[in-house]
């Protein structure tokens, strides 16, 4: 068991979510970062869909009652164990009775701990990570709170890396406070006009503080939509159209104003027109950022989509093959 002596801001058992049920209405949740979860996976030697747990802004503090390997990848943040401090995306070991505490983060707004064997919490179909609104996944559907104890598993891949095993800086994400995030254009798109498509691509947005796991809400210009006359089912407001489901990522405008980006906590479906959805390795990125981060689109194709899946996908082997050869000297 690992005891929670201090639970941080808003601290979640994660893993790579429950795909699958959108049908029921049901958000995969999982992971905002799923580069970052599955570094730190790697570097205790974890299946990548072992749970891990998500910090945001401001870690925990974990005692442990046994001897485990540790890592904590994601946001730049202070990582100590007992009093001394350590890198973060390293392999790390802790000893019975000592404690880990993962400060502030410096950079982004997530940062990952995982712990060889991985979070041993009751699955609820088919995965561990919470979704708050429903009170589903994680201990008890809710972030952990002081005095939980986590229990751990044995979700190992292969062996845990030795302590001081790191991934190449290279292979890291570049976490900043401005992202140019690429989007496909939406199946409602044709909504806004010419000039209001123009400006969502050139202009700027701020991520507001009515920012969560659900969507972040972007501060920027208002965008206008097509004259027409409201089809049945569909509503008054201009940006309503008749009910559609939305893909993870989907950028919506209600009235013009403010977009929101769809997350992995998203409701699935809706009325509202989306302009566009962000591929979904930049979804990673969007789950780093936090307020008053700025953001410009940048209009891609699917066949750009799919290019910059592969190289995501290269990248991550890339970091496997590099912890491999670590773990030989």
């Amino acid at each position: 068991m690992v005891t929670v002596q201090y639970a941080g801001a808003h601290t979640l058992v994660q893993d790579l979510g429950r795909d699958g049920h959108y049908a029921i209405g049901l958000p995969p949740s999982g992971a905002l970062d799923q580069f970052s979860h599955r570094c730190a996976n790697l570097l205790v030697g974890n299946h990548s869909a072992a749970a891990t747990l998500e910090v945001t802004m401001v870690g925990p503090k974990l005692r442990f009652d046994a001897p485990a390997c540790v890592a904590v990848a994601g946001g730049d943040a202070p990582v100590w164990i007992d009093d001394v401090l350590h890198d973060t995306w390293m392999t790390l070991y802790v000893e019975s009775g000592q404690t880990l505490t993962v400060g502030t983060l410096r950079t982004g707004c997530r940062a990952y701990i995982a712990i060889r064997g991985g979070i041993d919490s009751p699955p609820f179909l088919g995965s561990r990570s919470t979704y708050v609104s429903s009170a589903i996944g994680g201990l008890h559907g809710t972030p952990i709170v002081i005095g939980d104890h986590l229990p751990i598993g044995t979700e190992m891949a292969h062996d845990c890396p030795g302590p001081g095993s790191t991934v190449d800086d290279r292979l890291r994400p570049t976490l900043s406070c401005h992202y140019q995030i690429r989007v496909v254009e939406g199946l409602c798109h044709y909504r806004f006009d010419e000039n209001s498509i123009e400006r969502f691509f050139t202009s700027t947005f701020t991520v507001s503080p009515v920012s969560d796991r659900t969507g972040y809400r972007l501060s920027g210009p208002s965008l206008t939509f097509v004259e027409r006359e409201p089809p049945f089912g569909a509503g008054d407001n201009p940006s309503n159209v008749v009910d559609l489901g939305y893909p993870m990522g989907s950028i919506q405008i209600p009235n013009g104003e403010e977009p929101i980006c769809l997350l992995r906590d998203a409701v699935t479906g809706g009325g509202y027109a989306p302009i566009g959805t962000i591929i979904n390795c930049d979804l990673d990125l969007v789950g780093q950022m936090k307020a008053p981060d700025a953001i410009q689109f940048v209009r891609v194709t699917l066949s750009d989509a799919l290019s910059a899946r592969k190289r995501q996908n290269q990248r991550m082997q890339d970091v496997k093959f590099g912890l491999k050869l670590l773990s030989l000297f």
